[in-house]
C-alpha cells in the first residue's frame, strides 16, 4: 500500500510562498489518514461479525433440529461399539441325521424400562412381580425411583408375557425385538447342544453366541452368514435320543444310582447315536456353573460321558485278552494259572472268589478273574500294553467334537511298571471315560480297527488304523458273548438280539483322593448283534445300590446290565435292526442203523 506523505514538498513549498503555515497541512492530511483507517476497521468488524452471526444461526439451527428428532423418536439405549461394527443375529440351525430340528432361532422381544418416563413405578413394580416372579421386589423398587436412566428388566419374555406387560400401560416400560435360540425338544440332547447366550446386545438387536457342547465348538459355523441355509447335522438320531433318556432315567431311579450316562455309538463310521448324561438340564433356560464344592458331578451341567474321569473296572479285561490273542502269545483256550493271590512285591491281587487253580483265557473273562487278566498283563508286558492302550486313544482326550470333551483328559500312571500293567488290565491305576471305552469297544466289534467317536454325520465307513487282527478281534467278540450267556451279565439276555459285553466294578474316587468304602461305579460295555455287530452301548451308573434277594447289590451285574439290557430292547428296533432267533450250537449226531 503506498500512503499519501503528510508533509507533500509541492504544497509545502506553494504555502510558504502564499505565507500560510505548512503545519496545517500535516494536521489536514494525518486527519484524512485516520478517517480512511477507521472505515477500512469498520468495515472489516462488519465482515466478520455477519460471519459470527451465520455460524450461530447454523449452530442453532443444528441444535433445534435435533432437538425435534429426539422429541419424536423412541428412546433407545446408547451403545458402544467399534466403527463399523455389526450385531450379526442370524445363526444356522441345528438338525439331527433325519433333518429334525434340535435348534433354532426364534424371534422374541426384550423388556427394559426408563424410570423417567414411568407414570406410576410403584404400581408397575408390584404387577411386574407378579408376571415375573423370579424378580426382587425392593431391588427393582429402589432403580425405578433412584438416578438410573435405563435398565434391563428381562433379556428375553414370551409373547404372553409380553401382553401382560403391555396391558400395565405405562410408557417407561419398553420392548425391543430380538433372536433367541430355542430348543423345541427341551431338555432332549441337552449336554450334546449345550447352550446359547448372548452376546453383543442392544435394545433392538443381540448377538447369540453358543456356551457350551457343539454350539461353542462350531460357534464359528453357526454365525457365519453364509451358513445361514446350512444347518449343522450331528449323528444324533432324536427318536433314539429320546428313548434312551427316558430307558436310562427310569433305570437310574430304579437302581437309586445318583447319576448315568449312557452311549451308543455305531462301530464303522464312529457316529455316536445318542449320548446321554443325568441329571440333565434345558438348554432353553440353562442353570449358573456351581461356584463352590469340589465335585463338579452334583451339578446338572457335568457331562458324565465325556467329562466323567472314572476307573472302569473289569470292562478292560477284554483288551488284555484281545492284546494277548493278537500277540500270539495265547489262544482262547490256553490255561492260565489262577491260584491266588497273586503276589507283587508288597501287593496282593485277588479274585472276588476263588475261581480254582487254573482258568481258560475264555473263562478269565466270563468268570472276571482280577488274576488270570494280571497273569496276561505279565506276558504282554508294560511296554506293548502302553503302546496298544494309545492305539486305541484311551491315553488321550476323546476327540469327540463337543468343548467339554477337552476337559476328560485320561489318568494314568506316573510310571508304567509291571504293577502298573497287571492293575490297568482289570481297569485299575487307569480312568477314562466312557466315551474312551465306547471307542475301545468299537475297534473289537469291528474287526479291529480304531474309529473316532464323532458328533457329525458322517458318509460311509470312518475306519482308522488297525490296533488288532481280525482274529483276535473276532476270539473277543466270541468271550464277550459268553459273558452275557455264562457269565457275571446274564442279565443281558434281550430276546431277538444277540448281545456281548463285559461288566466292570469299581470304587468310586473321592474328590480329593482316596476311595470311597461303600460306592462304585458300575459300568457295562456292549455290543450287538453279537453275531455282526454294528453298534456299541455303554452303559454307567454312579453310586447305584438295589436290593435284591435280601442283599444289597452294587455291582455292574446287578445294576447297569438290566438297565443295559432294556435299552437294548427299546433302541434296536428303532435302528432298523430286525429280531432273530438266537442259533442253538449244533450238537454232534451219530447215525445208526437197526
Amino acid at each position: 500500500m503506498i500512503r499519501k506523505p503528510l508533509r507533500p514538498l509541492a504544497r509545502i513549498l506553494d504555502a510558504r510562498a502564499k505565507g500560510e503555515n505548512p503545519d496545517s497541512i500535516e494536521r489536514e492530511n494525518l486527519r484524512i489518514r485516520h478517517e480512511e483507517m477507521q472505515a477500512k476497521s469498520r468495515h472489516r468488524a462488519e465482515g466478520r461479525l455477519l460471519v459470527l452471526g451465520i455460524f450461530f444461526l447454523c449452530a442453532y439451527a443444528a441444535v433445534a433440529g435435533r432437538m425435534g428428532v429426539l422429541a419424536t423418536s423412541e428412546p433407545r439405549e446408547p451403545v458402544a461399539a467399534a466403527p463399523g461394527s455389526v450385531i450379526a443375529m442370524q445363526r444356522a440351525d441345528i438338525v439331527d441325521r433325519q433333518g429334525r430340528i434340535l435348534a433354532t432361532n426364534f424371534e422374541t422381544h426384550s423388556l427394559y424400562a426408563q424410570p423417567p418416563q414411568m407414570i406410576d413405578p410403584i404400581g408397575a413394580v408390584d404387577r411386574l412381580v407378579e408376571i415375573f416372579p423370579d424378580l426382587d421386589r425392593e431391588r427393582l423398587l429402589a432403580d425405578f425411583t433412584g438416578k438410573r436412566k435405563f435398565l434391563w428388566i428381562k433379556k428375553k419374555i414370551s409373547p404372553e408375557q409380553k401382553q401382560a406387560v403391555h396391558d400395565i400401560g405405562d410408557p417407561g416400560l419398553l420392548f425391543g425385538p430380538r433372536e433367541m435360540r430355542l430348543y423345541p425338544n427341551g431338555s432332549v440332547a441337552a449336554h450334546v447342544l449345550g447352550g446359547a447366550g448372548f452376546g453383543k446386545e442392544g435394545v433392538s438387536a443381540a448377538e447369540v453366541i453358543g456356551v457350551a457342547g457343539v454350539e461353542r465348538q462350531f460357534d464359528s459355523y453357526l454365525r457365519d452368514p453364509a451358513n445361514g441355509s446350512k444347518p449343522l447335522q450331528l449323528a444324533l438320531d432324536l427318536t433314539v435320543q429320546a428313548a434312551a433318556e427316558r430307558v436310562l432315567d427310569g433305570g437310574m431311579r430304579l437302581m437309586n444310582a445318583k447319576g448315568a450316562t449312557s452311549i451308543l455309538m455305531d462301530v464303522h463310521t464312529g457316529e455316536v447315536i445318542s449320548v446321554v448324561s443325568l441329571p440333565d438340564f434345558d438348554p432353553n433356560d440353562r442353570p449358573r456353573p456351581p461356584t463352590s464344592g469340589d465335585d463338579p458331578s452334583v451339578s446338572p451341567l457335568f457331562n458324565r460321558a465325556v467329562q466323567g474321569v472314572y476307573e472302569l473296572g473289569s470292562t478292560f479285561k477284554i483288551f488284555a485278552a484281545a492284546q494277548a490273542v493278537d500277540l500270539e502269545l495265547v489262544n482262547s483256550e490256553t490255561i492260565i494259572d489262577t491260584r491266588g493271590p497273586l503276589r507283587w512285591g508288597k501287593f496282593l491281587i485277588k479274585d472276588f472268589r476263588n475261581y480254582g487253580n487254573a482258568l481258560s483265557v475264555s473263562k478269565i473273562i466270563v468268570k472276571s478273574s482280577n488274576i488270570g487278566t494280571a497273569r496276561l498283563a505279565q506276558q504282554i508286558g508294560a511296554e506293548r500294553q502302553q503302546s496298544f492302550m494309545d492305539a486305541l486313544g484311551m491315553l488321550e482326550a476323546t476327540p469327540f467334537e463337543i468343548t467339554e470333551a477337552q476337559g476328560g483328559k485320561p489318568l494314568l500312571p506316573k510310571n508304567w511298571s509291571e504293577l502298573s500293567a497287571m492293575t490297568i488290565s482289570y481297569g485299575h491305576g487307569i480312568s477314562t471315560t466312557p466315551m474312551h471305552l465306547a471307542a475301545g469297544y468299537a475297534a473289537i466289534a469291528n474287526g479291529g480297527r480304531y474309529v473316532s467317536p464323532t458328533v457329525l454325520k458322517q458318509n460311509g465307513p470312518q475306519l482308522g488304523s488297525r490296533v488288532m487282527s481280525e482274529e483276535a478281534a473276532e476270539a473277543a467278540r466270541i468271550m464277550l458273548r459268553k459273558v452275557v450267556t455264562e457269565g457275571t451279565a446274564s442279565f443281558a439276555r434281550v430276546p431277538g438280539y444277540q448281545v456281548g459285553g463285559k461288566t466292570g466294578t469299581a470304587d468310586k474316587p473321592k474328590p480329593r483322593g482316596g476311595y470311597y468304602d461303600e460306592k462304585v461305579i458300575a459300568t457295562f460295555a456292549s455290543i450287538f448283534p453279537a453275531h455282526d455287530p454294528k453298534y456299541v452301548l455303554v452303559v454307567t451308573l454312579d453310586e447305584p445300590s438295589i436290593i435284591a434277594h435280601g442283599e444289597e447289590r452294587r455291582t455292574a451285574g446287578w445294576t447297569a446290565v438290566p438297565v443295559a439290557a432294556e435299552m437294548v430292547g427299546r433302541l434296536a428296533p428303532l435302528l432298523g435292526l430286525r429280531p432273530q432267533v438266537d442259533p442253538a450250537e449244533v450238537t454232534d449226531i451219530t447215525l445208526t442203523s437197526n
